[in-house]
């Protein structure tokens, strides 16, 4: 069906017309005598039709690509067939419509099989040749051949015909798919002769930046006059670089302007070559992709901006950075200045208010610290609730200072949402990109910077320093050394005693057990490795490893005939966070024998204020073993005395600070009476802490406050040396000592 539908589009081309028809024939002086004479002479040709059949068949056979075709039987007996009756109606057939339509068909079908014209025209020569042959013999043979070479030149034109439509068709085809494939593409065409500075260009090029072909000239002006200014040297490059063969082919992007001043983005592709006259020439195409190029700025402009504020994100501010560093390496350049933003106590606003509000509150605040930048500042968005600023071009870093103060004035104001008041502040560190002439990681500095404000109460800004920088490292190297104290042996405990106030006499009735560090020959301040050991979460394991030392040595003292000595440990708030905990210090009592009365566990106010179920749940757990719950540093926090009902506690330990100023100052006097008067009268046990001088002494057994401990009685002592003190080899040092920075305990 397809290949019938072929022959009729074919025939659309060379349709048979009877006046057309009858021109041919009247010029071959083709008569109704010719078709006579051939039909006189049909059976007595028969048989040498019969013999040139087979004769012509065997000459085929061999030229291999006619022995191709004929390489099947049948398909060699069909096609003898086929030329046999061809020959029967040469010499009878009528030359009418019929006739004509079928030598067309043949013609085609000859062509679409591959059959080359050569072929076709030399079959015809074959045949003329031995009809003569047979039929020269008298004066009527030689016009019966006149005849059948009219005959034959009509059927060769007709055969002509579909050879040449049938190509003109090809070519028409093939021209329609290019263009097709153009109109698809939507690509421009241009050609452009180099010697002679000739320049074609397609009514596609010319479209695409909506000109008028009569406005442009036809050299290469046209093109390179409207090309962007900064995109013209690198086009021009690339062209340079295919002609001198350093790129295979021309493949660049570029802006060229539009009639209306606008410019479009667009690929040109070209390939250069050298025609026959020597002369150079390069043709390609040119591509609209503004569509494109706008989709990958958007997507780059997203990959370096936060989608919340629209501020720089962290991909963006380290080239920001870069660009930063390289100006500042340039002569006479200025200052310029990091600021790490980070937002205090953010957190309780999403949690609080959810994260939605928290977003809007982001938002906002981003509105406000641009609003403080100077031209030419950045501000990026680096994470979270943090955010950084670039200062370039400072006079000096004082200037930094005032950018950031207006930051901090500009959040002091009150945010409203949604009807609600919100009240944000935020802590800045302030770093150089360069520290007296040496290099720095910025943000590293400006963080420790922030780290530095923070830890001095927030909402407010400090400045790096060597010093800052030196004091971390040494933080890192203490951490690092932390982390293998329990494994070198390194850690050790001391205890100091705690004793019952009787008249003028003082009972040892318990110990409190404290945590101290012996690295490189030195002892480290508790002040210094605690705090990292609550950081870094190693309290926890350190922790357990200090409840088991102290029960068991304390349970040893007991064996020794001081069955009611108690120890006394201090508690993590990590720890009391452990929903298994209280089953872990059950598990140490059952392994070490200590009785849970004997072990007093002791708590900060701070601990208390983080008022959570679990903080509580566990401190109940604590308690229903037997477990003894104490309160140290009692009233230097901002607890309520709620708590001291809340809270299964049985002890309240009066913080050495107001003990220190007892008997002579007034009111450290009434705040310790005041203290010492609640826990009696909510049947607490009081301790008293600090205790280093007589007169404290005095005051506290006048107050009737029956415990305490401190310098007075003794140092905290080894386990060795507390059993000495136990076996009353020594006695109370009786003695006050003045206060020594590194033997200063801190609570595990």
């Amino acid at each position: 069906m397809g290949n019938e539908q072929e022959f009729q589009d074919l025939l659309q081309l060379i349709a048979p017309d009877p006046d057309e028809l009858h021109q041919r024939l009247d010029f071959l002086d083709w008569s109704q005598a010719d078709q006579e004479c051939l039909m006189l002479r049909a059976e007595q040709v028969h048989q040498a039709n019969q013999r040139f059949v087979e004769t012509f068949y065997q000459q085929l056979a061999h030229y291999p690509i006619a022995a191709a075709i004929l390489g099947d039987p049948a398909v060699s007996e069909r096609l003898k067939q086929r030329q046999a009756e061809y020959y029967q109606r040469l010499w009878q057939g009528q030359l009418d419509e019929a006739y004509v339509l079928e030598r067309l068909r043949i013609g085609w079908v000859h062509h679409r099989t591959g059959v080359d014209l050569k072929w076709y025209l030399g079959a015809y020569r074959l045949y003329l040749d031995q009809l003569l042959k047979h039929l020269l013999n008298d004066s009527a043979a030689v016009a019966c051949f006149s005849s059948l070479v009219k005959k034959v030149f009509f059927d060769i034109g007709l055969a002509l015909d579909s050879y040449g439509a049938a190509q003109r068709k090809a070519l028409q085809d093939s021209e329609e798919r290019y263009a097709r494939a153009m109109r698809g593409a939507n690509d421009g065409l241009w050609e452009w002769q180099l010697e002679q500075d000739q320049l074609y260009l397609s009514e596609r090029w010319v479209r695409m930046l909506d000109l008028d072909r009569d406005s442009l000239e036809p050299t290469s002006h046209s093109w390179f006059s409207r090309v962007h200014g900064d995109d013209l040297p690198g086009l021009r490059q690339a062209i340079d670089n295919h002609l001198r063969g350093i790129t295979p082919f021309l493949h660049h992007e570029y802006r060229i302007r539009r009639r209306d001043g606008s410019y479009l983005w667009v690929l040109v592709r070209g390939v250069a070559d050298t025609c026959s006259s020597g002369l150079r020439r390069i043709a390609g195409s040119q591509t609209d992709i503004s569509q494109r190029r706008s989709a990958q700025e958007q997507l780059h402009h997203a990959a370096r901006h936060d989608p919340l504020t629209g501020l720089a994100n962290r991909a963006r501010l380290s080239e920001l950075l870069q660009q930063a560093v390289q100006q500042r390496q340039r002569p006479g350049a200025r200052e310029t200045a990091l600021l790490f933003i980070d937002l205090d106590r953010f957190k309780l606003i999403n949690d609080s208010l959810g994260h939605q509000t928290g977003d809007r509150v982001l938002v906002e605040v981003a509105r406000r610290l641009r609003q403080c930048l100077r031209p030419g500042d950045q501000l990026a968005r680096f994470g979270g609730d943090e955010f950084v600023a670039l200062l370039t071009d400072l006079a000096c870093m004082n200037d930094a200072e005032r950018v950031a103060q207006r930051m901090l004035d500009a959040l002091h104001i009150p945010l409203y949402l949604h009807e609600q008041t919100l009240s944000v502040s935020a802590s800045i560190g302030i770093a150089a990109l360069q520290e007296s002439g040496e290099p720095l990681d910025p943000l590293q500095a400006a963080d420790l910077a922030l780290y530095r404000a923070k830890k001095a109460g927030k909402a407010q800004f400090a400045r790096y320093s060597i010093e800052l920088q030196q004091q971390t490292q040494r933080q890192l190297a203490l951490q690092n050394a932390l982390a293998q104290a329990g494994e070198r042996g390194e850690l050790y405990l001391v205890y100091q005693p705690i004793c019952r106030l009787q008249d003028d006499q003082s009972q040892l009735t318990a110990v409190e057990a404290l945590l101290r560090w012996r690295h490189e020959g030195r002892d480290i301040s508790p002040l210094e490795f605690i705090p990292s050991l609550e950081e870094s979460g190693g309290i926890i394991n350190v922790g357990d490893w200090v409840l088991r030392e102290a029960c068991s040595q304390v349970r040893s003292w007991q064996k020794l005939g001081l069955p009611h000595l108690r120890c006394s440990v201090n508690l993590s708030s990590r720890q009391l966070q452990q929903n298994d905990f209280a089953a872990r210090v059950a598990d140490i009592l059952q392994q070490t024998g200590l009785p849970p009365d004997s072990l007093v566990l002791e708590i900060t106010e701070s601990q208390l204020m983080a008022d959570n179920a679990q903080n509580l749940a566990c401190l109940r757990e604590l308690a229903s073993l037997g477990i003894q719950l104490a309160l140290d540093d009692f009233g230097t926090g901002y607890s309520s005395l709620g708590y001291l009902k809340r809270f299964p506690l049985h002890i309240i330990k009066v913080d050495k600070s107001f003990i220190a100023g007892a008997p002579h100052d007034t009111e450290s006097r009434a705040i310790s009476r005041a203290i010492i008067g609640l826990g009696q009268s909510l049947g607490l046990t009081v301790v008293a802490e600090g205790v280093e001088r007589q007169a404290q002494l005095d005051f506290l057994n006048h107050e009737g406050c029956h415990y305490a401990q401190g310098y007075w009685f003794s140092r905290p002592r080894t386990p060795l040396a507390m059993q000495r003190l136990l076996s009353g080899e020594d006695c109370f040092d009786g003695l006050w000592c003045r206060l020594d920075e590194q033997a200063l305990e801190v609570p595990v």
